[in-house]
């Protein structure tokens, strides 16, 4: 049975999460505020976390910034529950680790396929991680970036520059299938693992952010092109 920790201050949120989450076969923890979550953290060792960011105390940016540090906790899916609209709060949120966001008021029936996309992508990466190094190149080259596969590392210009977790799968993903125009649908699918019926901006949110490390000009990529309409692609270069 898989656990997921709820860490929201609001009672009533936190109570709908909690029957919602253990009517679906769930195994449920709840603190109320930052302070509590992280002491009980690495002696509950959830699967995935659902994080609110404005918590008491200690808020959701610190908590997910100190969970990427610990190394149990490097790669379990977190999710931010936020009531702030502005972009700028979800962007340091997923800049901080998290792997994806719901904006409150939230679908229940939404939230619960986001979960499940989670804990399955987490399980396929895992099975996944010694396979692909042994499918192909571990280093992957174009133009003036170089993704190290087996050290999980991204050079451009001959520099290294920092990545999450999402940005780094996804560069490589694009990188991989240079040349090739990858529908929205299936990097949400591949990344995230979520099928067409969740309706997310995550994967434009990510790009956009891509495109702030790795390219020159941005707003002029000459990597990451947009193809309207259907997704994107990484030049040949």
């Amino acid at each position: 049975m898989k656990k997921i920790f709820v860490i929201e201050d609001d009672e009533e949120i936190r109570g709908l999460l909690e029957y919602n989450l253990k009517s679906h076969g769930y195994s449920v923890v709840s603190a109320a505020g930052g302070r509590e979550a992280l002491s009980r953290l690495q002696e509950e060792k959830p699967d995935l976390i659902l994080l609110d960011l404005m918590l008491p105390e200690v808020d959701g940016y610190d908590i997910c910034r100190m969970l990427r540090a610990w190394d149990d906790f490097k790669k379990t899916p977190v999710i931010m529950l936020t009531a702030k609209s502005e972009e700028l709060d979800v962007v340091l949120g997923l800049e901080l680790g998290a792997d994806d966001y719901v904006t409150k008021p939230f679908s229940i029936r939404e939230l619960l396929s986001r979960i499940k996309a989670h804990l399955r992508r987490n399980e396929d990466s895992t099975r996944g991680e010694n396979q692909e190094g042994q499918n192909g190149d571990s280093i992957l080259r174009t133009g003036e970036i170089v993704l190290k596969q087996d050290e999980y590392k991204v050079y451009v210009r001959e520099k290294q520059v920092s990545l999450t977790q999402k940005e780094f799968e996804l560069l490589k993903l694009l990188m991989a299938n240079k040349g090739r125009v990858l529908k929205r649908e299936l990097l949400l699918e591949k990344i995230w693992g979520y099928d067409t019926e969740i309706d997310t901006r995550t994967v434009d949110v990510h790009i956009r952010y891509l495109r702030q490390k790795i390219e020159e000009d941005p707003a002029n990529p000459r990597y990451i092109k947009t193809t309207r309409g259907v997704g994107y692609i990484l030049e040949h270069l």
